[in-house]
């Protein structure tokens, strides 16, 4: 299991392809290590919009299939968060945090208070798992000439990164970097705070209403049955 001290002083974990927990420092204080580097950190340059990459030219490679199920509760997730503001603080600071709307504003809110900087969003979807994600709404004018940080809250393929990295560049931030909750495949964002390979059932995608009452998603039925909860 993993700790449940908080990170201010503990430990996060990161799970390997087998499910098994790999124990890693996820914060400093004084005498204590420091975090280990945060998976592909680096910055990026804004060039004019005409020099962004079309998605539309972009052929989409299928992600590896998950090994197992990994079950995220609402303690564990807000640790992730506070990993998160935490790696990100250590060498950037964003003006905006950038959330990919739907799943991506729940982290990206809390990572915004926690930097004490503005939160705005936009909109990203995928109507069928094996299409290309869609834009639905575009990041705000206001991000023009600021350091912006777009956060999700999963990252496999990095296509939907992808695509907001194309708009976000198109209004001509001062810089931008990308920050996930859950790495799960190939694409590495700047800033990580839990790697695995295992299919995430996040804590607000677990259960839906039905007919007045709260019941587990049908399509998460089976995987529940063999998922570890962290």
């Amino acid at each position: 299991m993993v700790p449940r001290t908080p990170l201010s002083g503990g430990w996060l974990a990161r799970a390997n392809a087998q499910g098994r927990p790999i124990l890693r420092a996820a914060a400093r204080r004084r005498n204590a290590p420091a975090l280990p580097p945060a998976a592909g950190r680096g910055s990026f340059a804004c060039p004019p919009s005409s020099a962004a990459p079309s998605m539309t030219s972009t052929t989409r490679r299928p992600p590896a299939g998950p090994r197992g199920t990994l079950e995220v509760s609402w303690p564990f997730f807000g640790e992730t968060c506070r990993a998160l503001a935490l790696r990100v603080a250590r060498d950037y600071e964003p003006e905006v945090v950038l959330g990919i709307a739907k799943a991506g504003v729940i982290p990206g809110v809390v990572v915004a208070g926690m930097l004490q900087c503005e939160f705005a969003s936009m909109m990203v979807t995928r109507r069928d798992a094996d299409r290309e994600p869609v834009l639905v709404e575009g990041p705000p004018a206001s991000i023009a000439g600021r350091r912006v940080l777009i956060v999700d809250e999963t990252c496999d393929s990095g296509d939907t990164l992808k695509l907001a990295l194309n708009e976000v560049r198109a209004r001509h931030p001062a810089e931008v970097r990308t920050a996930v909750s859950f790495r799960t495949g190939p694409y590495a964002p700047d800033y990580v705070a839990f790697e695995t390979e295992n299919f995430i059932i996040l804590p607000w995608d677990k259960e839906i209403v039905q007919d007045g009452e709260l019941v587990i998603r049908p399509s998460y039925a089976a995987r529940l049955a063999e998922a570890r909860t962290f």
